[in-house]
């Protein structure tokens, strides 16, 4: 059994232990600048790639998003957030609980971050579970797929998405109060958000920060019809007339308002030699899970009819969550400044988390709880002649219970540790790179009458290691090859759920005798810049053995694991097999043109991702073919940008998938910096969706049943003095 107070409490007192003795000397990073944001003066420095280095010099597909680009792409959630990022989509499970999706990777292999360590939510086991990490708090948010993200945890083989705030500071105000605050008024969900913080150095070493955050959104309105086409179908064929009002109905999106609120405060010791900081945050959000509108009298379970339409035929009711999350951070760095290291890092978080699935007559469902607590410790190696390293330890450990009628998976625990490195040899015009993880996982779930009769443990050693090479071909261009070997253990989730669970419409069914999931991955890259112009593009192909997946089979599988009840939702079960995944994203960038003080720019982003399991077709939820370009005049003070982005059709679909249409968006916006030298003192109108059109992403566990947002008129006003 967990003893998790006392490996917190013992967590805890090794990081002060560490950290403390430095923190007395500590000074300002250098990756800070002035105006308090938290990055290199380089804005290209990729902070996650645990080496700090320049975004051109990572061997593996990156994103950074901050300054006006995040205030532009800022939405209540971070997969809508992220979304026009390259290789990346979202699962838009309605507007309040839209989670990355990386590469095609979703769930369990993409690692949502804050800081570096986990988000200590349930994000991973539902689709319809928000991820609890506020995108309004954000400084700047970091985007790693490939081989380097598997540094943060096996899970990770699709990538790592590391949101950066400053609830820690990281250097002492210049000024005697610094303030920053971002309001923003959306019209498609009357969405009205407002984030504010404040940073005040007590002493030439201390500082305090408070900051708090408050969202509230009505129904979204959507562009075009709630149903797709083929749902209308079927839907404008029944008998009843209730259902083919269904197939007619287009606007907003019921049951999808929200409301969330968040407090934190925070303080760091910033001294000569290191530094040390902890913080303390609560969060609420109460949200609306988009209904699933009848189209058919009754759903046919048996699986030899000639289309099996995800989740037909069944309404899923107005289901609101009650989400609700306390956390603990601490942050400590000693700048060792020896022959071999650099520096000595540690970050560690703890959190209670809990939410409820509220029926519509006010009783409460499922509640679902969650204790987590992770600890990383790096120890950085000093440059010598262009040798650079860094190589550390993490612990990670997770005890979940699920109460109620909707409970599908039997209480459990997780214990995760891990021995990683990073080493990387820059020969001038060749550099080479070296990374290995190894992890063991404890998985232990209780026994449970209703699920499981006996308790079930099972452990996994894993070994991830990467091997890559990058070559200078011509001034500002470079080549880069990487090979990954990676290794995950299966999740609780995987192993252990057995039960209906209404977010996902299905009788989700695990098997406890999985083995490890392994793969072979190759990733080529290109890069070069230069003058008024650069370039990114990175293609990759693995090859998994023991591929752990999700798809419908005969309900008679499920009833024999229900002790034979009849089903209440189609039989959905995890099985293992050797797939495929391949694709690419590419990124561009050029000066057409200088018109007076405005340098006009086009940019433009492309990615697509192919998946086969073998022996059962293409894989589920696939993102298809994207191409998203821009113009933009660029001023010093005034800029205005206009971009189009064109999603092709998904037909390439499971047995138990639809067809996907594709769209084309159209959207601008203008920004206007009023204070002469003051660069993060924005206002910016945006429209988007300008033309109303409906769209549909095809990584939706919904997409059939809830369109994204419709014309959405936006106005941001971001602060900082």
């Amino acid at each position: 059994m967990l003893r998790s107070p006392s490996l917190r409490a013992g967590c805890a007192l090794t990081a002060l232990c560490l950290a403390w003795p430095a923190a007395a000397q500590t000074a300002a990073p250098a990756e800070t600048q002035a105006d308090g944001s938290y990055h290199d003066p380089r804005s290209d420095i990729v902070v996650t790639a645990l080496i700090p280095r320049s975004q051109g010099d990572i061997l593996s597909g990156t994103s950074i998003v901050t300054g006006e680009e995040l205030t532009r792409s800022l939405r209540p959630t971070i997969g809508e957030t992220l979304a026009r990022q390259p290789g990346v989509s979202a699962t838009s499970f309605g507007p309040n609980a839209s989670r990355p999706i990386l590469r095609g990777f979703q769930g369990e292999r993409v690692r949502i971050l804050t800081d570096g360590i986990g988000s200590f939510d349930v994000s991973n086991t539902s689709v319809d579970h928000a991820v609890a990490i506020n995108p309004l708090t954000a400084d700047r948010i970091e985007v790693l797929r490939g081989p380097s993200a598997l540094l943060y945890g096996s899970s990770a083989i699709g990538g790592v998405v590391n949101v950066i705030d400053s609830r820690i500071p990281r250097r002492v105000p210049d000024e005697a109060i610094h303030v920053d605050a971002i309001g923003t008024y959306g019209s498609a969900a009357n969405e009205r958000s407002g984030s504010g913080e404040i940073e005040v150095p007590l002493t030439e070493n201390f500082v305090v920060h408070v900051d708090g955050s408050y969202s509230k959104t009505d129904n979204l309105r959507t562009g075009g019809y709630i149903l797709s086409k083929a749902m209308r179908e079927i839907a404008a064929a029944s008998d009843e007339e209730e259902i083919q009002d269904n197939a007619r109905l287009k606007g907003k999106l019921a049951n999808t308002a929200a409301e969330v609120w968040e407090v934190a405060g925070g303080f760091a010791y910033i001294g000569d030699g290191g530094n040390l900081g902890m913080s303390i945050s609560h969060s609420e959000n109460t949200y609306g899970v988009p209904s699933r509108l009848e189209v058919a009298e009754e759903h046919d379970h048996d699986h030899d009819h000639d289309h099996d339409h995800e989740e037909e035929g069944h309404s899923h009711e107005n289901v609101t969550l009650a989400m609700k999350q306390t956390r603990a951070d601490m942050r400590g760095e000693v700048a060792v400044n020896g022959g071999f290291l650099d520096s000595i890092r540690l970050r560690a978080g703890w959190a209670d988390y809990q939410h409820q699935e509220i029926e519509p007559s006010g009783e409460v469902g499922t509640t679902f709880k969650n204790q987590s607590m992770e600890s990383r410790l790096e120890f950085v190696q000093a440059d010598r002649n262009g040798w650079q390293g860094a190589s550390g330890a993490q612990f990670f450990t997770r005890r979940f219970q699920a109460d109620g009628e909707e409970k599908f998976l039997p209480k459990n625990q997780t214990d995760q540790f891990g021995l990683f490195t990073l080493q990387s040899l820059d020969l001038g015009d060749t550099r080479l790179e070296a990374g290995a993880r190894y992890e063991h996982t404890k998985l232990q779930s209780d026994p449970d009458a209703d699920l499981f009769a006996e308790a079930s443990q099972r452990s996994f050693d894993a070994l991830s290691g990467s091997l890559g090479i990058s070559q200078a071909i011509m001034p500002g261009w470079r080549v880069g090859l990487n090979l990954s070997r990676s290794e995950r253990a299966p999740s609780a989730e995987e192993l252990f759920a057995r039960g209906n669970h209404a977010g996902t419409q299905a009788f989700e069914l695990g098997n406890p005798d999985f083995g490890k999931e392994k793969s072979w991955g190759v990733e080529g890259t290109l890069r070069g810049s230069g003058n008024g112009y650069s370039f990114s593009l990175a293609a990759y192909h693995n090859w998994f053995s023991g591929f752990i997946y999700e798809s419908v089979v005969d309900d008679s599988v499920c009833q024999a694991a229900n002790g034979g009840a009849e089903m209440e939702f189609p039989c959905y079960a995890y099985a293992q097999a050797d797939a495929r995944y391949y694709g690419f994203e590419a990124e561009a960038s050029v000066k057409l043109a200088q018109v007076g003080s405005y340098a006009i720019n086009i940019d433009g982003v492309a990615d697509y991702v192919r998946a086969t399991i073998k022996g059962n077709g293409p894989a589920p939820r696939i993102p298809p073919l994207r191409l998203l370009g821009g113009i933009e005049a660029q001023g010093a003070r005034l800029s205005a940008r206009a971009e189009l982005e064109h999603v092709f059709e998904q037909d390439r679909v499971t047995d138990f998938e639809t067809p996907t249409d594709g769209f084309t968006m159209v959207n601008a916006s203008i920004s206007f910096k009023p204070l002469a030298g003051n660069d993060r003192t924005t206002l910016m109108l945006s429209a988007n969706n300008i033309f109303d059109v409906e769209a549909r992403r095809h990584a939706s566990f919904l997409k059939d049943f809830a369109p994204l947002a419709g014309r959405d008129i936006r106005l941001t006003a971001r602060i900082s003095i």
